[in-house]
């Protein structure tokens, strides 16, 4: 608990303040509403869901204040500068931008809940006060057009006027029915199955937020929720006045004889919301501009497991460890705009990227640079972004954790580890990597054991989640990095084995051959695997030392060295 403090209490101090803030404009807003003698006679009508509405009204608009800035990703590179006298802890909190940005996402779908419900309560109870005729408080309040149109406090005129008919026939219905069912094909477009299997929906989709902003500035202009003016307030005060609206004679000669006059909620959505969308309409244009540098791709390879990869150069383009960039191909499809790790040290005069077959758009770009001939297809490259994991340089043990194609920003750090090592680098305190791919050790006991006591600070750096028993060698005091590669299938291995293998002849050449060492854990147990470890590798000439394979038995404690 105290490590997990240690490193994330910036992000449990944003989560507690984003909490609190909720709950108190909640509070204040729904208590504000529920006592406010302005509102005295239009909670006589509807109740306390005008309270529930009202609070929940400015909840939303609080959050939908926040849930662009996580996505602005050129302002969070620059705080990454700004804070670049602040701790390392400190700036990698902006990384976890896209989870508060699903946690905002998530509130906006409960309130807009709230919101809907309560207001469907409030058309219910306006229609049945328009129709009441009991010379009730609630049924004079709603009669009160009649006399004078300026002088309504309920917004249905007519008895044969529909909760149904007021929903989709005025502004503040039809844009909060449109706004709802913006936000349901958002939410329910982000889910992670739809995101890996059906990305275009999710992307597409999202972009109905032009659309909930829209529909959000419009939604309180025709203000049909009224309280009583500050004039009428002084006038006729509803505390002391009240009953003469129930019980007023037509020779009535008192102040409160004076019918009450009432005003609009002005609408404030667009307050709230006015500074985010301009800074992200900039930050639109920006990516924009940065889209149409040129970028030209200077190398195309097909690894196996249909893994492509390009080395591309831009003009003005500098990278760090760690970092992805956002990538468009035309060729594929105009609009959209996927993250890629970058595989390419920064020592190296151009960046790469790996892409996998895992969906249409991955196939489609594959496909397009498989068939090319005589003119490369053009591509858009954004950023670079993120976090730069150059803190792994600092630490004399540090571990690695990746699974399948997630390895590729470790690609980076080993390459760059090499490049640094040797040019003698002095900011360089690991002098020795250690590479062990695996895929869910933790049922394999007498494998994996945690060390807790360390001769040097440890740095964990993993883009998914690490499973819960992680293990350290026991020779953990040397200088090393433990690299956890987490493979269930043959395929993972191969299109990362050519980066390997290069890697190892230049270790080679310079007589750094024990530099890199590695042991393979293949999870994913098949009765072909052993035919194809000794006909596969070999056709493909890969290098796996004897001593350096496993093949792990799933449900089984066991382990076959190769």
């Amino acid at each position: 608990m105290g490590n997990w403090l240690v490193n994330h209490w910036f992000s449990a101090a944003v989560l507690a303040a984003w909490l609190g803030i909720n709950i108190f404009l909640f509070t204040y807003y729904f208590l504000f509403f529920d006592r406010d003698e302005r509102y005295f006679y239009t909670r006589a009508i509807l109740g306390s869901a005008l309270a529930w509405a009202r609070a929940s009204a400015k909840c939303l608009n609080f959050n939908s204040m926040l849930i662009l800035l996580p996505v602005c990703r050129n302002l969070l590179s620059f705080l990454r500068g700004s804070f670049s006298c602040c701790r390392r802890t400190l700036r990698k909190q902006l990384d976890h931008n896209l989870t508060f940005h699903k946690l905002v996402a998530y509130a906006l779908a409960l309130l807009t809940a709230v919101h809907t419900i309560a207001h469907l309560f409030n058309l219910e109870r306006y229609n049945h006060s328009q129709q009441a005729n009991d010379g009730s408080l609630h049924a004079v309040l709603s009669k009160m057009h009649l006399q004078d149109s300026n002088k309504w406090l309920n917004p249905i005129h007519s008895n044969q006027t529909t909760v149904e008919y007021v929903a989709f026939t005025t502004i503040p219905g039809l844009t909060g029915v449109i706004i709802t069912l913006a936000l349901i094909l958002m939410v329910t477009s982000s889910t992670e199955f739809i995101r890996r299997n059906y990305f275009e929906v999710f992307w597409y989709t999202h972009h109905l937020f032009i659309i909930y902003f829209i529909g959000l500035v419009i939604h309180g202009v025709a203000g049909l929720v009224r309280g009583q003016t500050e004039e009428s307030m002084k006038e006729v005060h509803p505390q002391s006045c009240a009953e003469f609206l129930v019980n007023k004679s037509k020779e009535c000669r008192h102040k409160c004889c004076k019918e009450p006059e009432f005003g609009s909620i002005p609408a404030e959505s667009w307050k709230w919301v006015l500074a985010p969308v301009i800074l992200y309409i900039f930050e639109r244009i920006l990516r924009i501009w940065r889209a149409r540098q040129k970028v030209v791709v200077t190398k195309v390879v097909m690894h196996p497991a249909k893994v492509l990869e390009l080395q591309m150069q831009k003009k003005g383009f500098r990278m760090e460890v760690g970092q992805y960039i956002f990538v468009n191909c035309p060729a594929v499809s105009l609009l959209e705009w996927h993250p890629f790790t970058l595989t390419s040290a920064p020592e190296e005069d151009f960046f790469s990227i790996h892409i996998r077959a895992a969906g249409d758009w991955t196939e489609h770009i594959i496909d397009t640079f498989q068939q090319q001939k005589l003119e490369m297809p053009r591509i858009k490259v954004d950023g670079p972004f993120g976090t730069a994991s150059e803190d792994v340089f600092l630490y004399e043990v540090a571990m690695l954790v990746g699974a399948g194609i997630g390895v590729t920003p470790f690609a980076s750090i080993l390459k760059s580890i090499w490049y640094r090592f040797q040019q003698n680098d002095q900011t360089l305190k690991t002098k020795k990597v250690l590479d062990v791919p695996w895929d869910r050790l933790a049922p394999y006991h007498g494998f994996l054991h945690v060390q807790k006591h360390l001769a040097s600070p440890c740095s964990l750096s993993h883009p998914f989640p690490a499973p819960s028993r992680v293990t350290l060698l026991p020779h953990a005091t040397a200088p090393q990095i433990y690299f956890y590669w987490l493979c269930r299938d043959t395929g993972a291995f191969t299109w990362f084995n050519d980066l390997l293998a290069s890697l190892e002849q230049k270790m080679a050449e310079s007589g750094k051959a024990d530099f890199l060492t590695y042991r393979l854990f293949l999870t994913g147990w098949d009765t072909s695997i052993v035919s194809w470890l000794r006909v596969g590798t070999a056709a493909r000439g890969w290098w796996w030392p004897r001593s350096s394979f496993f093949l792990l038995c799933p449900g089984q404690q066991c382990s076959t060295p190769l």
